[in-house]
């Protein structure tokens, strides 16, 4: 058995950034830019009021003095001619500022009678002119390193862009293993379960940006399999489950060697998830996980994820790990690594009570993943520990 550091390790070295491709705008939330962008104009393009009032040459003016309106500047529509001495120029918010004009007096602070306006009593400072280029110049690049938030999306709109250049979504194809298994769309027979892992895995893919594709359910033969793998054909990732093992109907392992798997590592020293397996068979890389449900999910948090990310140019890092004082009192820890069902409270980080592999419940309660090193010595309530965050945060 090798370590969880060292199997993400060689899970990284089978893959490497995918190639780019063009998409709209509108189509690129959540995807990552291949390259940075660059503003065509700057924003705002003009200077601009910030309220709704009236625009005027001085920059300070006294209460009671009077302007002359001469016309309005409305957002789409601004006023052309210069602003001089003694004229007010009517102007709505995100509307073009005349030129010359020094200040905005907000309509509060103004009286209108006709043509004529009095600035009143201490007028509001202002000056409530956001100047050209304030948010950003012509010229300005933007390209981070992560997702693309809608905050994002918004201010590449603003830039000029129409058409971004993005990482292309990993393609992962899903195999689910087993004569137990039947869809959630079918009966099963007295001797079967609903397939789970399959839909749990192809969510937490798609949420971290990858494209799922599930195939139907492999039976334990060869055959089965073999017909399995023909249909993953052009995925740029191949994920199994079940089948790792070593049980007498676990033909994963032995299908995968026949069909040509360059295996890189079989076995992590973990719980839950120890028969983990990955390679590269057909010059596509393979991650073959656990069929226990909890186990399957485990593993995608801890290695699937952060080879996904990779992929999409994201670079090489485990799950980000965080940390909280522990609510109860536990005892010491085995020769594998734990991952442990938890949800975070006032007190700090609760184990599950049960950490059964098979009991997905307990998973979906969960909103963290308590890590246990292995060996790790008894642990007293208070103590500080490690932890996956499930919940998104």
């Amino acid at each position: 058995m090798i370590s969880v550091e060292e199997a993400l390790s060689h899970l990284f070295a089978l893959v490497r950034p995918l190639g780019a491709e063009a998409v709209p705008l509108r189509q690129a939330a959540g995807r990552v830019l291949a390259c940075a962008c660059t503003a065509t104009r700057a924003q705002p393009p003009f200077d601009a009021s910030a309220m709704d009032g009236y625009a005027i040459a001085d920059a300070d003016p006294l209460s009671g003095a009077q302007y002359r309106v001469v016309g309005e500047s409305a957002a789409g529509h601004a006023y052309r001619d210069n602003l001089r001495p003694g004229e007010a120029v009517r102007i709505l918010t995100g509307a073009p500022a005349p030129n010359g004009a020094k200040r905005i007096i907000i309509q509060e602070d103004v009286l209108r009678q006709g043509d004529r306006i009095t600035i009143g009593d201490d007028p509001d400072p202002g000056p409530y002119i956001r100047r050209k280029g304030a948010d950003f110049d012509a010229g300005f690049s933007f390209g981070p390193e992560r997702r693309l938030t809608p905050a994002d999306i918004a201010l590449l709109a603003a830039m000029g862009q129409s058409t971004v250049t993005v990482i292309r979504q990993p393609s992962v194809a899903i195999i689910s293993t087993g004569d137990e298994l039947v869809d959630p769309a079918d009966s099963p027979a007295a001797d079967q379960i609903y397939a789970c892992n399959h839909l749990g895995l192809a969510a937490m893919i798609e949420a971290a940006g990858g494209r799922a594709r599930i195939l139907p359910i492999a039976g334990d033969t060869e055959a089965s399999l073999s017909a399995a793998f023909d249909m993953a054909a052009g995925a740029d990732l191949i994920v199994t489950i079940g089948g790792a093992s070593v049980g007498d109907h676990d033909v994963v392992a032995t299908s995968a060697a026949r069909l040509g798997l360059n295996r890189s590592f079989y076995k992590v020293a973990m719980r839950p998830g120890k028969p983990l397996m990955a390679g590269r068979i057909a010059g596509t890389t393979m991650i073959g996980l656990p069929g226990n449900p909890v186990s399957s999910m485990v593993c995608g948090t801890v290695f699937l994820i952060p080879v996904l990310r990779k992929m999409m140019g994201l670079g090489e890092a485990p799950a980000p790990r965080k940390t909280s004082p522990l609510a109860a009192s536990l005892g010491a820890n085995g020769p594998r690594e734990h991952y442990m069902r938890a949800t975070l409270g006032p007190k700090g980080l609760l184990p599950a009570e049960s950490q059964d592999s098979a009991r997905i419940g307990l998973l979906a309660q969960a909103d963290a993943l308590m890590i246990r090193p292995p060996h790790d010595p008894d642990r007293q309530s208070g103590e500080v520990v490690e932890y996956i965050s499930l919940s998104g945060d």
